[in-house]
């Protein structure tokens, strides 16, 4: 087998580097269109120790570490993998975001633009080694009748089918199917490129498959299909189509009303189109039983003169020709299509930037290409998995068509666009919205800054307070730093800041002022931290004004756990949005009000804020726990 090496694929002492095999417990963030009851049954569920009922998964997270931390799980129980992995085009994390009704790209994230410098840093050979120890993982996590569907495109499709082929194996390529993505695109020097391509792999040769047809062309039906006396469209096929070569011995190489095959050294054999059309039962009748059924069904016809009986074919909705492997929309072929109004392949037409599906992600796939691939490669039940979910797409035709479903993504605002897009679809089943939170972090601390305890909380507060430009300061418990006079806390990893944090930052600040040259020069703390309780923003800004403390509460970014990001300076702390609502009680309603959104509009271009002119123009959706009584939101 050719074998393809890059820079990186072995070790200094001649092996593999192997992906890596952390597992890390997922952290549940939030449940969406749960009910109250349904969460008490899925507790009663655990509590007698059965297995609580499915939820689908959205994860927002690094697959690096999302991967393996699956496996536990699932491990061999995938159905079908569908990944839209980067092209090297530039737009892999990019999006059109609205705000207000003005449109505008939403450049990648820095979490996203260090994912895209891992993936392409080195060129080809950064890709090439990403792309070898994810599908490494992928393949564990498929079932021995699962398989596999990698979207790609000219730019690297040849080296991936090479490192597919080493994973997989050639025996388990099934095809190379090539869709339209595109209209014309002229090249003054090159024929138009408007195809991308996906790689089809099974695990095993035991793969599930279920042949697709594509509907028959006008034409084809007008010039072989005639019209019977019940206005039936039917097809009757010419030839000796009722019979095998050699004669037998048997009821096969009887005569039957007339014909006999013996005598022409032959049997009778019935196709497989004619015995689908009968009903249950069929198949236990002796041949010249078959033959007879067939004959009362209408389904063979016997002529005078003719030197064998005739079989009919009558046209049913779904007839068609099977599926190939060119998936390519025909634009002006509208009503060419047996039975349809739509054009050629027009289910998997590529969509225009003013089509009402358009989420706004550049990358994203029409819901007809994943309806193809899921019909064809899963039943209703099985589990569909995304790492790449971008847009949504895998997990919103996934949910419509009755499979389980996880994906999972890099970005927080493919997340977003994927939980608001499973929303809008009628009797949406309950999912969580999950990560790996705090136990990411908890690896990172320990790798980072060692596995003494003390020492390590010391050297992780110093690595923050520097990315954050602020100087150390020793002498206090709950105050870590100083900032252009303000002085700073750094929340610990694996626990969010709460109001009790805020209580002690409050009293030891007001203990601390004019008792030394790192006392406080200004009434004013920042808390640094990772994740906040969900109450904080209200009980922390009452307790800062009670001790007339200016505290302003800002967002250790996740890209402090990349090294790249840290080298080169892609670290910013956000303030956190706050919000502020109105409740009125009456009897037993209550009626929740928005009454202020404040956001960091860092993202957001200034020619778009200056159009701002209300708060609410801000806000995308929201929603209300009705019963919080944990760490897990519960959107119902």
């Amino acid at each position: 087998m050719t074998e393809l090496i890059w820079e990186g694929k072995y070790d200094k002492d001649g092996n593999k580097v192997s992906p890596l095999r952390v597992r890390l417990p997922f952290q549940t963030v939030e449940t969406v269109n749960e009910s109250a009851q349904q969460r008490q049954r899925t507790l009663d569920l655990f509590s007698s120790g059965r297995p609580p009922e499915w939820r689908n998964r959205l994860i927002w997270g690094d697959k690096k570490y999302v991967l393996p931390s699956l496996l536990e799980e699932f491990a061999g129980q995938v159905n079908l993998i569908y990944i839209d992995p980067p092209f090297d085009t530039g737009q892999d994390f990019s999006f059109n975001a609205k705000v207000n009704g003005e449109q505008f790209l939403k450049e990648p994230s820095i979490i996203e633009q260090k994912a895209y410098r891992d993936t392409w840093g080195r060129g080809l050979e950064s890709y090439l080694q990403w792309f070898y120890e994810t599908v490494i993982i992928l393949r564990d996590l498929l079932s021995d009748s699962g398989s596999i569907y990698v979207h790609l495109d000219w730019h690297i499709v040849n080296h991936a089918k090479v490192i597919m082929d080493e994973v997989f194996g050639t025996e388990n390529f099934i095809n190379e199917i090539i869709w339209r993505r595109t209209g014309a695109h002229s090249s003054q020097r090159s024929f138009g490129p408007i195809h991308e391509n996906l790689l089809f792999y099974a695990k095993t040769s035991n793969y599930y498959f279920k042949v697709i047809n594509r509907p028959y062309m006008k034409g084809h039906v007008l010039q072989r299909y005639t019209q019977d006396d019940e206005g039936q469209l039917k097809f009757t096929s010419g030839g000796n189509v009722l019979t095998g070569a050699g004669a037998t011995s048997g009821e096969s190489g009887k005569s039957w009303r007339g014909f006999n095959p013996s005598a022409k050294n032959r049997h009778w054999a019935i196709p497989r189109f004619l015995a689908e059309q009968m009903p249950q039962g069929f198949e236990s009748l002796g041949i010249l039983e078959k033959l007879d059924a067939l004959c009362e069904a209408g389904l063979i016809e016997i002529n005078e003169g003719a030197a064998w009986p005739t079989p009919v074919r009558f046209l049913k909705p779904n007839d068609g020709h099977p599926l190939q492997d060119i998936w390519a929309y025909q634009p002006y072929t509208e009503g060419t299509v047996h039975g349809a109004k739509e054009g050629i392949d027009a289910d998997v037409a590529w969509l225009g930037p003013t089509d009402p599906d358009r989420t706004g992600f550049p990358t994203q796939k029409p819901e007809g290409l994943l309806r193809r691939i899921m019909n064809s490669s899963t039943k209703e039940g099985d589990l569909v998995f995304d790492c790449f979910v971008g847009s949504g797409t895998t997990a919103s035709v996934a949910e419509t068509l009755g499979r389980r479903w996880i994906a999972c993504d890099l970005s927080r605002f493919a997340i977003h666009t994927t939980r608001k897009r499973l929303l809008s679809i009628p009797g949406v089943k309950p999912f969580v919205v999950q990560n790996l939170g705090k136990y990411e972090r908890q690896l990172w601390q320990a790798a980072e800054f060692g596995e003494q305890a003390e020492q390590r909380i010391k050297a992780y507060r110093h690595f923050i307070l520097d990315l954050y430009h602020a100087r150390p300061i020793t002498g206090y418990t709950w105050l870590h730093g100083i900032k252009d006079g303000r002085m700073v806390h750094v929340g610990a990893v694996d626990s969010p800041v709460s109001p009790g944090d805020v209580s002690q930052i409050a009293a030891e600040f007001k203990r601390a002022v004019g008792t030394g040259k790192d006392a406080p020069a200004t009434n004013g703390v920042d808390v640094l931290g990772w994740d906040f309780a969900f109450e904080l923003n209200e009980v922390a800004k009452q307790q800062a004004a009670q001790a007339n403390i200016n505290m302003r509460f800002l967002r250790i970014p996740r890209e402090v756990l990349e090294k790249k990001a840290v080298e080169q300076g892609d670290i910013k702390f956000f303030e956190l949005a706050a919000l502020s609502i109105d409740v009125k009680k009456e009897g037993r309603t209550v009626t929740l009000t928005l009454t202020d959104f404040v956001i960091p509009p860092d993202d957001v271009p200034e020619d778009v804020r200056q159009t701002i002119t209300n708060w609410e123009q801000w806000v995308d959706y929201w929603a209300v726990d009705w019963n919080n009584r944990d760490d897990t939101f519960h959107n119902e």
